[in-house]
């Protein structure tokens, strides 16, 4: 049975998923970098870099003649975060690594990837160039046009449901969204199968749709995206996957928009 937590603003959060590898590579995405663009620096927050290098790679599919992503894990970080406190922790090595990355001149711009943004205001106070978070960036995206948006993700943690129900109406989008469908069982056991997380986030975005009105689905986790992208065929409504939102906004950014 689909659980649902807070339907009236509840979990958005799932920073787990920011240390669990998207699908493999494209290889037809060129991946090779061209020094005469600018760089956008993808920061993972804890140490996953297969996760780190999944990220990177779906947001060079909007970064494509626009910037070079390189991509950064925090290796002082476990390789997964699952609680705010883990977040916290992680926030000093976000920082550090931005601010370090800041100092190339080639850098336009910095993503924080993973859902909680940790230590993204921090960042943006260290830094001067762009900063964005996926989790921010998704929500702007999302509740584009005024859109009621739900979310789906695969972590119940409870302090991450307020966490990210206190962002949306920091964001001032508490009026839209509502709530969030979390699908059954040992995330990190349904992720090791392609074809049950897209059975069971199928199920959950049809919940979303279906009883809560949703107009736009986030997937709660940076590497659901490759499930985004299998299931988006089969729904009129947007999957809205963070780590495209927050290169597209970088993207933005770097052209002046």
């Amino acid at each position: 049975m689909m659980r649902n937590v807070f339907t009236s603003g509840g979990l958005f959060g799932v920073c787990l998923l920011s240390s669990i590898a998207l699908a493999s590579d494209d290889p037809t995405l060129p991946l090779s970098n061209d020094d005469s663009l600018p760089s956008i620096v993808l920061i993972n927050p804890n140490s996953n870099a297969e996760a780190t290098h999944s990220m990177a790679n779906l947001a060079r599919h909007e970064t494509i003649g626009v910037a070079n992503v390189i991509e950064r894990s925090n290796s002082s970080a476990p390789p997964l975060l699952t609680t705010p406190e883990d977040m916290t922790r992680a926030a000093s090595g976000v920082v550090a690594i931005g601010v370090e990355a800041a100092k190339d001149e080639r850098v336009a711009a910095i993503i924080v990837s993973a859902f909680s943004d940790p230590g993204l205001e921090a960042l943006r106070e260290a830094v001067d160039i762009p900063v964005f978070g996926i989790g921010e960036e998704v929500f702007h995206e999302a509740a584009r046009g005024g859109r009621a948006f739900g979310i789906v993700t695969v972590t119940p943690d409870q302090g991450l449901i307020e966490s990210f129900r206190q962002k949306a109406a920091d964001l001032g989008y508490a009026d839209l969204y509502l709530g969030t469908r979390v699908t059954p069982g040992d995330p990190t056991q349904l992720v090791q199968s392609p074809e049950a997380l897209d059975a069971a986030l199928a199920e959950a975005v049809q919940i979303s749709i279906d009883e809560d009105g949703a107009e736009a689905v986030i997937m709660g986790g940076g590497p659901l995206s490759a499930s985004a992208l299998r299931l988006q065929p089969r729904f009129e409504v947007p999957l809205v996957v963070a780590v495209s939102a927050a290169a597209r906004a970088a993207v933005a950014a770097i052209q002046g928009q």
